[in-house]
């Protein structure tokens, strides 16, 4: 899958199911979850304990696009695209991670809060920007940003929920991730499996009626 071919598929799904936690076996039985309710983009954050062994098994599962979140570095780029994301997704601009990511041949999407990080992350070669963390103004923040620079592809994921999702994409938000809005920690304690796939058949709806 080539980046221009991820960014393609992630403006038709409009959603990824981003999970952090700190146990692995309960990670993949909540992103199980998430998969049953609909999820096909789904990204794992490496602060995950054995992060690069559920990646790996992922992303031999057909029909789903894998991904790391929290990547900082060069080394942390090469070892998720080496296991199998097909995207990398940071809080912060760093090129070092851009550039890794342009070399290993998948796309990017760094963290950004400011029309001038936009593009600075976009002049750097980031396909995708991550609108993190949530601004201000919410929905209305972004189309005002997209007015005078329309080719960003805007990628809200703090504050993100099944309530406001259909108004962020309608706002011309690229796609949005569902982060605990999604995966609550509770119902992860809990092993509240079913509650996570409802919520996520419920997220999927959410972005569909505006897609």
């Amino acid at each position: 899958m080539t980046p221009e071919t991820f960014v393609e598929q992630f403006g038709h799904d409009k959603a990824s199911a981003i999970l952090r936690t700190n146990d692995q076996e309960k990670a993949a039985k909540a992103m199980d979850a998430a998969i049953r309710g609909g999820f096909r983009i789904i990204e794992f954050t490496l602060t995950i304990p054995g992060v690069f062994e559920l990646v790996q098994d992922y992303s031999r599962r057909e029909g789903l696009v894998v991904g790391t979140g929290t990547v900082m570095d060069a080394d942390e780029a090469r070892r998720s695209v080496e296991s199998g994301a097909r995207f990398l997704v940071s809080p912060v601009v760093d090129e070092q991670v851009i550039d890794a990511a342009s070399e290993l041949g998948v796309a990017c999407m760094p963290g950004t809060h400011t029309p001038t990080e936009m593009l600075r992350a976009h002049r750097a070669g980031a396909q995708l920007c991550k609108l993190f963390p949530s601004p201000h103004g919410g929905p209305d923040w972004v189309r005002a940003v997209l007015g005078p620079m329309p080719w960003l592809k805007i990628v809200p994921t703090n504050g993100v929920d099944l309530h406001n999702a259909g108004t962020w994409i309608a706002a011309g938000a690229w796609a949005v991730g569902f982060v605990t809005p999604l995966f609550a920690a509770a119902d992860i304690a809990a092993g509240r499996w079913d509650a996570i796939e409802e919520r996520a058949a419920q997220c999927m709806a959410a972005v569909t009626k505006q897609a």
